[in-house]
C-alpha cells in the first residue's frame, strides 16, 4: 500500500521557498515530480499583458479566513487519501505582496508524471475555489479592488 505524505499546508505571512516546497515533496518512491508557482503579475484580468486593456497593478494584500489553512489542510488530505501521489505540498503567503512575490507554491510527487500533473492541477484549481482567502489589489492609476470575497 502506497503512504502518502502531506509535507506542508500552511498558509504563511513570510515569502515563500520554491525550494522548501520541492524538497518537502522529493521521495526516492516518486518519478515524477510537479510544481506550481503563482506569482503576483503586474496586471489584472485575463488578457496577455498591460497593454490589452487591463489595469496595471502596483502591489497587493492577501487576507485569510482564520481556518484557511485547516481548509488547505483538508484539501491536501482529501487529495492524499485517493492514493495518486506520494507526497504532496501546498503554501500560500498573506499579508503585503509586491509584483513578482511568491503568492502560492504547491509541489506533488508521484510514482509517474500523469499522477504528479494531474493532482498538482486539481490541488491549485480547488485550493483558489474553496480556500477563504482575499485579495486587495491595489491599481498603478490609484484604484483598488478585492477580488474573492464571499
Amino acid at each position: 500500500m502506497l503512504v502518502v505524505t502531506v509535507a506542508l499546508a500552511e498558509i504563511r505571512e513570510t515569502p515563500l521557498s520554491v525550494d522548501e516546497v520541492l524538497a518537502s515533496v522529493t521521495d526516492p518512491r516518486a518519478g515524477g515530480t510537479c510544481l506550481f508557482v503563482g506569482t503576483v503579475r503586474d496586471h489584472d484580468g485575463h488578457g496577455d499583458g498591460p497593454d490589452d486593456g487591463n489595469r496595471g497593478v502596483s502591489h497587493l494584500d492577501y487576507s485569510a479566513h482564520p481556518q484557511a489553512g485547516e481548509v488547505a489542510r483538508a484539501l491536501a488530505d482529501r487529495l492524499a487519501s485517493e492514493g495518486r501521489v506520494v507526497r504532496i505540498a501546498v503554501v500560500h503567503r498573506v499579508g503585503h505582496l509586491e509584483v513578482g512575490d511568491l503568492a502560492v507554491v504547491c509541489g506533488v510527487s508521484a510514482a509517474h508524471r500523469a499522477e504528479a500533473f494531474e493532482v498538482c492541477r486539481a490541488l491549485i484549481d480547488e485550493f483558489k475555489a474553496s480556500v477563504p482567502i482575499w485579495k486587495h489589489q491595489q491599481f498603478a492609476d490609484g484604484g483598488d479592488e478585492w477580488v474573492g470575497l464571499p
